[in-house]
């Protein structure tokens, strides 16, 4: 699907388009299992009270909120992939509202359960999950126990279940508001006398362009219809941060930093430390954006020359099948299984894979117990990256491929710590391949180049992105009430310090800061930078390695939620409780400018 034209959901081919029949056969089998929600829930709630009674009576309380949630998670996962495929479609919005609702009328009937089951006398509770018919739930309730002094009393719990909708209305308006009803006010850009379409999606294209003055079109118009909208923006992730403010001070957690964090028990100074190392080293990111204004033969640099290749004429076109087929060849280290599976899936119905009208921005997995590990890309076959992004988002689905399979669903799901690590460990495989099959010098400098920026991308601006957030979430914990002009001064001095003299800004640059949908999941960004220092080095020691440090790596892979994300990537050979795995990510970094600067004049 090459046309320039945008096509409607319903002209999408059948074979572009995720196939969802193994979460369900039909929409009216959907419907049977939304009722069922109901029932189940109550099934659930009718043991309240019972559960310190016995050993069996707990177990068969556990068995019946594991058929609950596991049934809730298909809901789920179906009414929100249709709706991510076309989100101003009414159908998929109703039913994923439907869905939403039946979650959280779940949650609060079965809201007593936590803190029930946390009331249990610790010698009685530490016997019983002892028990050989417990094992499927022994590290669910290990996990849980450790979070008892945040688990709130039983009507305190129903309270923050009733509210959960609701607060996530901040996140739900700006999903439609950027991807729908702003995604339809951006206009075209002209190019070679054709009027295109400036989407969500096409930005990174024109971002890419070799014509500056295109880039400079699309920047501004892009960012103008932003920023007419500034305080609606403003006001949602707003919203969002003070929902996050109430429910860390709500369970009674230090801050917002800390609720996020304590769950996976991931210290602080994991995130402190990922900070403090990427500012210690904003020596070769300076030189990196020196390079950039040279080789682009600029006076000045614009932050709409930030994406376009340093290395213009080399042109690239891979049609999404010769995508497949690269990622085969390159995790080719990682065994045929392995791939078999993987590229399986990516040409037999897990991918939905290029862009339509309505259809949600960017790329995700979307890996759940039931059914196929599915994958959104907006695939285009002139930019490289979308390989790459094709490999990293076949990352996550093989995680949750391992996982599903190796785990009983009460310890199957896996942190996004450690997923951010699987995705850019397939990017790193995919570059070494590209690199190692360069054609000649000048293709090599074309991958360095685009190496350096993808590294780049996922390690200093995503660590730019966690200040931000850190730095929002502290501003409203320490009494300043968020607003355009407050948001927009922060991640300002933000872009100025990370970027450097060397970047001059807009006047309105600094609206990005309000147009990230990863910031309405609070603290998740963070992981994209350990992710990929984490993966650095995980691939580094498997293809230099043998047979067993392949086996490490998917004893990671299957280890699911059995472990901590800490725990888990020890098993995996690389410790993310110190800063060394961050700072040796920075000094490949360092090595690849350094080479930049060598062979770019």
């Amino acid at each position: 699907m090459n046309s320039n034209a945008i096509p409607e959901r319903k002209d999408v081919p059948a074979s572009d388009k995720w196939d969802l029949t193994t979460l369900f056969k039909s929409d009216g089998d959907w419907e049977k299992a939304l009722a069922q929600i109901e029932s189940d829930a109550k099934t659930v709630a009718s043991f309240q009270g019972k559960l310190s009674n016995s050993a069996q009576d707990l177990l068969d309380a556990l068995k019946s909120y594991e058929a609950l949630w596991k049934n809730i998670e298909l809901v789920d996962n179906y009414a929100s992939l249709l709706h991510t495929a076309d989100e101003g479609d009414e159908k998929s919005t109703d039913m994923e509202g439907r869905a939403a609702m039946a979650s959280s009328k779940a949650a609060a009937l079965t809201s007593f359960f936590d803190s029930e089951l946390s009331a249990i006398p610790d010698k009685d509770i530490n016997a019983w999950i002892e028990k050989e018919e417990f094992k499927d739930y022994k590290i669910y309730v290990q996990k849980l126990l450790r979070q008892k002094e945040h688990i709130l009393s039983e009507k305190e719990e129903r309270i923050l279940a009733l509210q959960s909708e609701s607060g996530a209305t901040a996140e739900k308006t700006f999903s439609v508001a950027e991807n729908v009803d702003l995604n339809n006010l951006f206009g075209t850009i002209n190019v070679d006398g054709k009027e295109l379409p400036l989407t969500q999606t096409t930005w990174t294209q024109f971002m890419e362009n070799p014509d500056r003055a295109i880039r400079e079109k699309a920047y501004k118009q892009f960012y103008k219809n932003f920023e007419k909208h500034q305080n609606i923006l403003a006001n949602l992730y707003a919203g969002s941060v003070n929902q996050d403010v109430f429910i860390s001070r709500a369970r009674g957690y230090k801050s917002s930093l800390d609720a996020a964090l304590f769950s996976n028990k991931v210290p602080e100074s994991v995130y402190r430390n990922l900070i403090d190392t990427v500012h210690k080293n904003f020596g070769p990111l300076r030189k990196y954006y020196s390079i950039r204004k040279r080789a682009l033969g600029l006076k000045e640099l614009r932050h709409y020359d930030v994406y376009v290749p340093l290395v213009q004429n080399v042109q690239t076109k891979t049609s999404y099948d010769q995508a497949v087929e690269i990622c085969r060849e390159a995790l080719s280290p990682l065994g045929k299984d392995y791939t078999d599976v993987l590229c399986g899936g990516l040409k037999g119905g897990w991918v939905d894979r290029y862009e339509n009208k309505g259809k949600r921005s960017g790329a995700f997995s979307s890996g759940a117990y039931t059914g196929y590990p599915y994958i959104l890309l907006n695939y285009k076959d002139s930019i490289i990256r979308d390989v790459f992004t094709m490999a990293h988002e076949g990352g996550h689905s093989m995680h949750s491929w391992f996982s599903s399979k190796n785990n009983p669903f009460m310890q199957y799901s896996y942190t996004i710590f450690e997923a951010e690590v699987a995705s850019t460990f397939n990017e790193e495989l995919v570059f070494q391949y590209l690199l190692k099959n360069a054609k000649d010098q000048e293709m090599r400098s074309y991958l360095l180049a685009m190496r350096a920026a993808d590294i780049m991308a996922t390690l200093h601006r995503q660590t730019m992105f966690a200040e931000y957030e850190l730095k929002a979430h502290e501003l409203v914990e320490n009494g300043t009430p968020l607003s355009a002009p407050v948001l927009r001064k922060l991640y300002r001095s933000l872009l100025e310090e990370y970027f450097g003299p060397e970047m001059i800004f807009e006047e309105n640059s600094d609206m990005e800061g309000l147009r990230i949908p990863h910031f309405y999941s609070a603290f998740y960004v963070y992981k994209y930078a350990t992710g990929i220092s984490a993966a650095l080095a995980l691939a580094d020691r498997v293809t230099k390695g043998g047979e067993t440090e392949r086996n490490d790596y998917f004893n990671f892979l299957k280890s699911g939620g059995s472990r901590y994300p800490i725990e888990s990537l020890k098993v995996a050979g690389v410790d993310m409780s110190s800063p060394q795995p961050v700072q040796a990510a920075l000094d490949k970094f360092a090595a690849i400018i350094d080479e930049l600067d060598k062979s770019i004049k």
